[in-house]
């Protein structure tokens, strides 16, 4: 082996333990709450990796998790979740394309002005939109309801940017073609952006989703009732309630997190074909 081939094969491997240590190093949270909601023993005792590895595996507390359902409602919280999600992605994601498709394809006076202060209202930390979101919700009279949690995130300037973004590598003949059949402004959104969007879409809709699956600052804000608690906020407050059982948190992290896994493992391909439209014109 000739040593400019060996150096780059040396260069290669070393690239590809790193990325492995890091990736390693990322999971090791989640491997360690999935050791501990398997374990009967102590669950603190861990020294190093190989003690992630559960000797007598027990699925008691999941099965517990699901049958402590009068002091804490688990599957409550997980169907709280399910709406706001469902609701969430929708708003989003069609508001999203709705006003990114002018900004993009359409020419009027100051379009470049209301992009640029779309943007800029993305350096803003969110915990400043709170005490005005909080505001006009009480003043709505949606306080202590899903849709108090749904609403102030409807629209997102990053799902905005996103769209346009992709709107923008679409051909300019495509547009003109429908133009000549007779398809207006709207015909050529639904007809030709759309469909020639829909990896930049479903990227966006795992974004809102995972966003509205982990959001847990703004619902404990805007909601009192426990029963209207979200997966994240019922997490917190069942660590609170069994706090002497770290085990069944621990579970109950555990199932939080497996939707998210599973839906990025599904939708991975798309997820990467949309992240990355736009980036060449």
């Amino acid at each position: 082996m000739s040593g400019p081939r060996l150096l780059r094969n040396l260069r290669t491997l070393g690239l590809y333990l790193l990325l492995a240590g890091l990736a390693l190093f990322a999971t090791v949270p989640f491997l360690w709450l999935l050791s501990t909601s398997l374990k009967s023993g102590d669950v603190f005792t861990s020294r190093g990796l190989l003690d992630l590895i559960p000797r007598e595996p027990t699925l008691e507390y999941y099965v517990r998790l699901l049958g402590v359902s009068e002091q804490l409602p688990l599957l409550r919280f997980f169907w709280n979740t399910a709406l706001i999600c469902v609701w969430g992605v929708v708003l989003e994601v069609s508001l999203a394309a709705l006003a990114a498709y002018p900004l993009a394809r359409m020419e009027f006076k100051g379009k470049t002005l209301v992009f640029a202060l779309l943007l800029s209202t993305l350096m803003l930390p969110t915990q400043a939109n709170m005490i005005v979101n909080f505001v006009t919700i009480r003043w709505l009279g949606l306080f202590n309801t899903l849709s108090a949690v749904v609403l102030p995130a409807a629209t997102s300037v990053f799902g905005i940017f996103l769209m346009r973004q992709a709107f923008l590598v679409v051909p300019r003949e495509l547009e003109d073609a429908a133009r000549i059949d007779g398809c207006g402004e709207l015909g050529i959104f639904w007809h030709v952006m759309l469909p020639l969007s829909r990896a930049a879409l479903g990227t966006l809709a795992l974004f809102a989703f995972v966003s509205h699956w982990n959001s847990f600052l703004w619902p404990l804000v805007v909601l009192k009732s426990a029963e209207l608690y979200p997966l994240s906020v019922g997490m917190a407050y069942m660590a609170e309630t069994f706090d002497s059982d770290f085990r069944l948190v621990a579970a109950g992290s555990v199932a939080g997190m497996l939707p998210i896994l599973i839906l990025f493992l599904l939708v991975q391909k798309q997820f990467i074909r949309g992240i990355t439209a736009g980036a060449v014109k």
